[in-house]
């Protein structure tokens, strides 16, 4: 990928919205190519500045990915074949890593045990038992 960063990779990489194996290519291209390092510096600078781009924006705020709500009911087969569909797309096509990660951490939570389940809740209990107020 060294030879062929982009604009778009960089801005991906300081997203962190690469894949693992393209956030490395990255890394080792700004090691070794001073002027993808400029670029880089430039367009966080332009970042910092306040400027941004509709793409930009677009990405940040993960304005293509489906809520959280969306990736329960798509693992329970709850949702129409647009839906499915895009939300299938999105995952294996886009590679989203958020998304993905997200359906993971649904995934797990699906397949917990009751004791599992239960001993999670205690924990968070036990953990902020010393914030609640006795009235």
């Amino acid at each position: 990928m060294t030879s062929r960063i982009n604009h778009s990779d960089l801005e991906a990489y300081l997203d962190e919205a690469l894949p693992p194996d393209d956030m490395t290519s990255v890394e080792t291209g700004l090691r070794e190519h001073p002027e993808l390092l400029q670029e880089l510096a430039a367009i966080n600078g332009r970042r910092d500045a306040g400027l941004h781009t509709l793409g930009e924006i677009w990405r940040r705020h993960r304005v293509s990915c489906p809520t959280r709500e969306q990736l329960g009911s798509y693992l329970l087969k709850a949702v129409s074949d647009e839906l499915a569909d895009y939300v299938e797309f999105h995952l294996t096509h886009a590679g989203c890593r958020f998304c993905i990660a997200n359906l993971e951490d649904l995934q797990r939570q699906q397949e917990e045990t009751k004791d599992e389940k239960s001993t999670r809740r205690r924990r968070y209990f036990d953990s902020s038992a010393g914030y609640l107020q006795n009235e």
